[in-house]
């Protein structure tokens, strides 16, 4: 482990795996309780349009893909709110435009199938000193304005007429989620890629549930394991040579199946000493 701190690029991948790791999860929670899982892909796939245009105008794509993402989260909030549009919908059509319009615009600028999967699957070995200062800026951010406004995120995302009823901006705070879900991926884009970002965003928080007894435990708890996947991600695809945006994922996954076993164990467990003893 220590080896690959000797390693300038290394250093700046688990730079990057750090800050994506806490973050993902602490956005992702509000997602999954607003039973929103899938607008991380919808919202990622409006993203690679993002990182097209910076690539065809030579802007630099981590800028491009931050306002294209924007852009996109605003329209699913917008549709859900005032088109006769479901949610499914809105996000199926960011879905099919989104990398419709990254593919072609990428074509465009006449870029390689290598620099497009760069993009889709992650390249966290590449991220450069002016990428990891916008990814850390970023995640900051997102993780400041999660930490203020917890309450009132939580509120809506439990129920959205209570918190009405009690005063709360449900539509402003809905749009807030949206714009963070945004920025997540776009911090995440370079080190899960943005096929995989939502993998991210999701699968800490469902390994969280399976042990957590509360919202707020189940948001630090995702955090930690989404912290945990990134590293040991980054480590594990350094020492047997793999993607590490796939090996990351990957990890989150074997957690939420090592959480799930142990709760199935656990429950089995509590089950057996509930049983009344037979007489012989």
């Amino acid at each position: 482990m220590l080896e690959l701190l000797d390693y300038p690029f290394m250093r700046l991948a688990l730079a990057a795996a750090v800050v994506t790791g806490i973050t993902a999860p602490a956005i992702g929670t509000f997602l999954v309780q607003r039973r929103l899982a899938l607008l991380g892909d919808g919202i990622g796939h409006v993203a690679l349009t993002g990182v097209a245009l910076g690539l065809l105008t030579g802007t630099a794509p981590l800028l491009t893909a931050v306002v294209a993402a924007t852009l996109g989260a605003l329209a699913i909030e917008l549709l859900r709110a005032y088109a006769r549009t479901s949610g499914d919908v809105a996000l199926a059509m960011l879905f099919y435009g989104g990398l419709a319009g990254g593919v072609m615009l990428i074509n465009l600028a006449g870029d390689s199938a290598a620099k497009l999967n760069s993009y889709l699957f992650g390249s966290i070995v590449t991220v450069d000193a002016s990428e990891l200062t916008v990814v850390a800026i970023l995640g900051a951010l997102v993780l400041t304005v999660v930490a203020a406004a917890t309450p009132q995120l939580f509120a809506v995302c439990q129920d959205e007429d209570h918190a009405r009823v009690s005063g709360v901006p449900v539509r402003l705070y809905g749009i807030l989620i949206a714009v963070l879900a945004a920025i997540t991926i776009t911090v995440a884009m370079r080190t899960v890629g943005l096929l995989l970002v939502s993998a991210l965003m999701v699968v800490p928080v469902a390994a969280a549930q399976q042990v957590a007894r509360s919202f707020r435990g189940t948001h630090l708890l995702a955090m930690a394991l989404g912290l945990f996947a990134a590293v040991t991600g980054v480590v594990t695809s350094f020492e047997i040579d793999t993607q590490p945006g796939p090996t990351i994922v990957l990890t989150a996954l074997a957690s939420f199946a090592v959480l799930a076993a142990a709760r199935g164990a656990l429950a089995l467990t509590r089950r057996r000493k509930r049983r009344p003893l037979e007489l012989g």
